[in-house]
C-alpha cells in the first residue's frame, strides 16, 4: 500500500462493471435496488475483498472464479462496513486462489438522496405540463441525476472508487416508460420491463476504460436541442451534440449547443486527437453543488452554466455559458481520456481545462478581450488565496480521497491555469500544444502524473521544463519582484508575497524561475524574454524613459515598482496593453494591503484612470476600490462617506456617458461596462442614477417588463433594496419566488442581501434557509450579506445562533457547507472578529471545511492589519484632496 495515500488493497483489480439499477421508487421513498457484476482479476490469494461502499445495503455477494480450468463459486458469509472510510468488506470464510478471470456479483439497495452527491433528486417547477409519471411533492417536481466526483460513486454502487482503478461499464436502468434515461454512451436497447408495469429497461453501450468518478446517468422528463459537428469522426461521421433539459426549456440550450459543436471540433484539431466517444450530451440539472461536471459523454451543468435565453438572460451569462461548456469539453481529453494518477494532482485536470477553456473562448470570440478578462477573474483571484499562509501548493498531498473536496479551489483551478498560461507563453503556444498532444497520445485511456506532462513538454520544446516549473507546482505561494532603480541600471529581487506583509525567513526559501518579460517601449516594441533565476539580479542598459516587467501579465507574480516609476507607468497608459493596465492596478492595490506600498499612493494612482475606456480595466478599478471601501468603511462613517465621494468622482463621468440604454450596434463588453459602472455609482449614492433605478424598478413592478433590461437586473434590484426598505425587499423577494428567468433567481438572491437594517437582515436569513431557496443557492445570499457592511456582523451572530440548523441543512454536501463558511466570514477586518470565529469553531468537528477556516483566519488577519496600518494615511489623503 502506498505510504502517501490511503487506498484499497491491491489484491483485486476491476476490469468491467455490468451495473443494473432497478425498482426505482420515485415518489416518497426515493429508493432503488441494484445488481453489479464486476469482471475482476485476483492478484493474490484472499479470504476477503474490500471495496468502496457508503450508505448502501449489500444484500448478497457471490464470487465466481476460474482456476486451473475449474470454475467455482462462493457466497460471502458476512459483510462488514467501515463507515468512516466508506468501505465494505466481503468475507468468504475460505481462501480464494489467484485467478486472471473472476466475477463478483453484488445485490444491493440505496437511496436517491437530496444532497447533490451520488444518485440524487432535484426539485423544479415545470414551465409546461410534465410527463404523468414525474413525481410531485408539495408542488415541486423531480428529476434524477448523478454526481460522482470526487468519491461519491461509492454512495451508489459497490466499486473500486479510485481514479487509477479504471474499468469499462455496462449500464442498464429501469425507469417509467414516459421518461428518458441518459448515460455516458448511446442507448443500446429499450425494452418493456418484465418486472414492473409501466416501466422500461434501457441498456447503454459499453463505455471506454475510465475512472468511476466519470460514470453518470440521469432519469427525467427530458427533451433536447440537437446539432452535429462540422468535422467527421471515424465511422460515426458528424457527431451528434445535444443539450438536454426538462420539458419546456430546451430552446434555452441553443447558445450552449452552438458553442459545443464548434469546441469539440476545435479541441480535436489543436490536440491532434479526435473526440473519442460517439456522442456529446450536455444536461441542465436543476440542483447542482458545482458549476458543472465533466462526466464522459454526459456532461452535467448547473442551469445558469448551460442555459441562456436571448430575451430574458443577463448578457454576462453568454460568456459564462460559453466558457463552462469549453472547460468541461476540455476535460473529455484532459482528465477523462488521460486521468491524473491520484487526487494530489487534481490540478492536472482543472488547471489545464481552465486555461484551454479560456483559450477556446479567445478563439471563438476575439472581440471579448478574453485574456484581459482572465487577468481580472482568474489570476487576480488566484493571487488573493495564494497570498495567505493557509494557501497550499498547486500539487497538494491528499492521503484520503475524502479530503479532496477542499482543494477544488482557486489554487487548483486559477493558479494552476495561470501557471500554465505563463508556461505556454514562455514555450510558445504552438510548441506547448504539441507537447500536450504528445502527452495525451502517450497516456490515452490511462493515468498520468505532472512529471509525465513535463517530459512531453520538454521533448516538444527542447527545454528542461521540470527544472523551472517544479517550484511553481510543488511550493506554496508566489513571488513579488521588487524593483530598485540606480543610475544606468535596475536591480530586481524576488521574495515570497504574503498579504500580511510579515514574511519570515523560513517562509522565504523558494527561488522561483520568473519570466521577467521586460518591455522597453510601446506595445510594438520588442520584449526581452529574460528570466530571474536567483534571489536578486542587476539589469543594465535599461531604457529609463519607459520600461515595464511582465508584459501582458503572463507571469504569475506581483511587481513592486518605486513610487515614481509607478506614477510614470500610470501616465503612460496609452503605451500599455489592457492586460498590463489591469495588472498594474491589481499589483498596486495588493502591495498597499501588504505594506509594500500605501493606500494613499493607490488612490492617487487610480485617480489618473478617469479617462479609461476599456470595460475590463474598469472592472479591475472598481474591484480594487470596492475592496478598499470594504476594509476602511465598516465602522467609520466619515471614511465611508469620503471613499464613496472619491469613487463617485472617478466613475461618474464614465457612468453618465455609458447611460442606461442598450443598442443593437454595441459590443458585448460595453454592456458589461454599463452594468458595472451604474452599479458602482449607484452603490456610492449617485443621485440621478439612484433615482432612475428606482423609477425603472417601479415601472417594472407595475407591469412594464421593458423597464429593466436583464443585464441591469442586479443593478436596479440592488439599488431598490438598498434604498427602498421593507417594501422593496418584499417586492424583490416575490420576484425571486415568481420569476421564470434562469438567472433571475440568482440576481434576486444577491440583491436581497443589500438590506440596510438588522430586522431585514434577519428576515432575509430566515427566508434564505427556508424550503423556498434551493440548498445550492444559499451561499449567494450569505455572500451578499457578508459584503454588506451594515449586515456582516448581524449575519455572523445569526450563524452562531443557528449553527446546528445550518450544519444539518448544508452538511449533507460538504462542498456546499465549505463554500458557505468561506463566503460569509472572509470579509471581516478586525482581530476581534477573527478571535470570535476561531473560538466558536474550536472543539467542533470541522472536517470538510477546516482548511477554509484557516483561510478565513488569515484573510481577516490581513484585512485587520491593513486597516490598522493605513487608516490614518487614507484619512489624511482624503482630507488633503477635499473628500473629508
Amino acid at each position: 500500500m502506498a505510504l502517501d495515500r490511503d487506498i484499497l488493497p491491491a489484491n483485486v483489480k476491476p476490469k468491467n462493471y455490468d451495473l443494473s439499477i432497478y425498482n426505482l421508487e420515485l415518489g416518497g421513498q426515493f429508493s432503488y435496488h441494484g445488481t453489479v457484476t464486476v469482471d475482476i482479476e485476483i492478484n493474490q490469494a484472499l479470504t476477503e475483498i474490500t471495496l468502496n461502499a457508503y450508505q448502501l445495503q449489500i444484500h448478497s455477494a457471490e464470487l465466481f472464479t476460474e482456476h486451473t480450468k475449474t470454475e467455482s463459486s462462493i457466497e460471502a458469509s458476512d459483510v462488514t462496513y467501515d463507515e468512516k472510510a466508506r468501505r465494505a468488506t466481503l468475507h468468504f470464510g475460505t481462501e480464494v486462489p489467484t485467478a486472471p478471470h473472476g466475477k463478483l456479483t453484488i445485490n444491493f439497495a440505496g437511496t436517491i438522496n437530496d444532497t447533490m452527491a451520488g444518485f440524487y433528486r432535484s426539485k423544479y417547477r415545470p414551465v409546461t405540463s410534465p410527463a404523468k409519471s414525474v413525481p410531485v411533492i408539495d408542488g415541486s417536481y423531480y428529476m434524477f441525476s448523478t454526481q460522482f466526483e470526487s468519491s461519491d460513486a461509492r454512495r451508489v454502487f459497490p466499486c473500486w472508487d479510485e481514479p487509477n482503478l479504471k474499468a469499462t461499464f455496462d449500464v442498464t436502468i429501469e425507469l417509467p416508460e414516459d421518461q428518458i434515461a441518459l448515460s455516458n454512451m448511446p442507448e443500446k436497447s429499450s425494452t418493456r420491463s418484465t418486472k414492473k408495469a409501466g416501466y422500461k429497461e434501457v441498456k447503454f453501450e459499453r463505455t471506454p476504460v475510465m475512472s468511476t468518478y466519470l460514470l453518470a446517468w440521469a432519469v427525467g422528463d427530458f427533451e433536447c436541442v440537437e446539432g452535429v459537428t462540422k468535422r467527421e469522426y471515424r465511422e460515426e461521421g458528424r457527431l451528434p451534440v445535444r443539450v438536454w433539459t426538462t420539458r419546456g426549456l430546451k430552446e434555452q440550450g441553443r447558445w450552449a449547443l452552438g458553442n459545443a459543436c464548434q469546441i469539440v471540433d476545435y479541441f480535436s484539431e489543436i490536440f491532434h486527437l479526435e473526440y473519442p466517444l460517439p456522442k456529446v450530451d450536455l444536461l441542465a440539472v436543476h440542483e447542482f453543488s458545482h458549476g458543472a461536471m465533466e462526466n464522459w459523454g454526459l456532461i452535467t451543468y448547473r442551469t445558469t452554466a448551460v442555459l441562456f435565453d436571448e430575451v430574458t438572460s443577463d448578457q454576462k451569462f453568454r460568456r459564462r455559458v460559453a466558457y463552462v461548456v469549453a472547460h468541461e469539453l476540455a476535460h473529455q481529453w484532459f482528465g477523462n481520456l488521460v486521468t491524473m494518477d491520484w487526487w494530489n494532482e487534481l490540478w492536472l485536470n482543472e488547471g489545464f481545462a481552465t486555461w484551454v477553456g479560456w483559450f477556446a473562448l479567445d478563439h471563438l470570440y476575439p472581440d471579448w478581450s478574453t485574456w484581459a478578462n482572465f487577468i481580472t477573474d482568474g489570476t487576480q483571484v488566484a493571487f488573493g488565496l495564494d497570498s495567505l499562509r493557509n494557501s497550499h501548493p498547486i500539487e497538494v498531498p491528499v492521503r484520503d480521497a475524502l479530503e479532496v473536496d477542499q482543494i477544488f479551489d482557486h489554487i487548483s483551478y486559477l493558479k494552476g491555469s495561470s501557471v500554465i498560461r505563463m508556461l505556454a507563453a514562455h514555450l510558445g503556444v504552438e510548441t506547448f500544444l504539441k507537447g500536450v498532444s504528445d502527452y495525451l497520445k502517450a497516456h490515452t485511456y490511462g493515468n498520468a502524473t505532472t512529471n509525465d506532462l513535463w517530459v512531453a513538454l520538454a521533448k516538444a520544446s527542447g527545454k528542461d521544463v521540470s527544472q523551472f516549473m517544479d517550484a511553481w507546482i510543488r511550493k506554496i505561494g508566489f513571488p513579488v519582484v521588487t524593483v530598485a532603480e540606480e543610475p544606468g541600471q535596475i536591480g530586481v529581487e524576488q521574495s515570497r508575497f504574503l498579504l500580511t506583509g510579515d514574511v519570515k525567513a523560513e517562509e522565504d526559501q523558494t527561488t522561483w524561475w520568473i519570466p521577467l518579460e521586460l518591455s522597453t517601449g510601446d506595445q510594438a516594441a520588442s520584449t526581452e524574454a529574460s528570466a530571474l533565476t536567483s534571489k536578486e539580479e542587476t539589469i543594465r542598459n535599461v531604457n529609463e524613459t519607459f520600461y515595464k516587467f511582465n508584459k501582458n501579465q503572463t507571469g504569475f507574480y506581483r511587481t513592486n515598482y518605486p513610487p515614481a516609476r509607478l506614477a510614470k507607468l500610470g501616465q503612460a497608459a496609452d503605451q500599455l496593453s489592457i492586460e498590463d493596465r489591469i495588472g498594474l492596478i491589481g499589483d498596486a492595490a495588493a502591495l498597499a494591503k501588504s505594506g509594500h506600498g500605501t493606500t494613499a499612493a493607490v488612490l492617487a494612482f487610480l485617480d489618473g484612470f478617469r479617462a479609461e475606456r476599456h470595460p475590463l480595466v474598469w472592472a479591475q478599478l472598481t474591484d480594487s476600490l470596492s475592496e478598499i471601501r470594504s476594509i476602511f468603511s465598516a465602522d467609520d462613517d466619515h471614511l465611508a462617506h469620503a471613499l464613496r465621494a472619491f469613487t463617485l468622482r472617478l466613475v461618474s463621468p464614465a457612468a453618465e456617458k455609458v447611460g442606461w440604454e442598450f443598442t443593437a450596434q454595441e459590443d458585448f463588453l460595453t454592456g458589461q461596462l454599463r452594468a458595472n459602472l451604474l452599479s458602482t455609482a449607484g452603490a456610492c449614492g449617485h443621485e440621478a442614477i439612484v433615482a432612475e433605478a428606482q423609477r425603472r424598478f417601479e415601472a417594472y413592478r407595475s407591469g412594464d417588463q421593458s423597464a429593466v433590461h436583464p443585464s441591469l437586473r442586479r443593478t436596479i434590484f440592488d439599488i431598490a433594496v438598498r434604498e427602498g426598505g421593507e417594501e422593496a425587499y418584499e417586492r424583490v423577494r416575490q420576484e425571486y419566488l415568481s420569476t421564470t428567468s434562469i438567472d433571475g433567481k440568482e440576481a434576486a438572491l444577491y440583491s436581497l442581501g443589500r438590506v440596510q437594517t438588522p430586522e431585514l437582515a434577519k428576515k432575509y436569513l430566515e427566508f434564505l434557509f427556508s424550503p423556498a431557496v434551493a440548498t445550492q443557492d444559499v451561499h449567494s445570499g450569505g455572500s451578499a450579506l457578508a459584503a454588506n457592511g451594515k449586515t456582516r456582523q448581524i449575519q455572523w451572530e445569526w450563524i452562531k445562533e443557528h449553527w446546528d440548523m445550518i450544519r444539518e441543512r448544508l452538511g449533507g454536501n460538504m462542498v456546499v457547507l465549505d463554500r458557505f463558511v468561506r463566503l460569509t466570514l472572509r470579509k471581516f477586518a478586525d482581530e476581534g472578529a477573527r478571535r470570535d470565529i476561531e473560538a466558536f469553531f474550536e472543539g467542533k468537528d470541522n472536517k470538510g471545511y477546516d482548511r477554509t477556516l484557516g483561510v478565513v483566519a488569515d484573510t481577516i488577519k490581513g484585512n485587520a492589519s491593513y486597516r490598522e496600518r493605513d487608516r490614518e494615511i487614507v484619512r489624511e489623503w482624503l482630507a488633503a484632496n477635499g473628500y473629508l
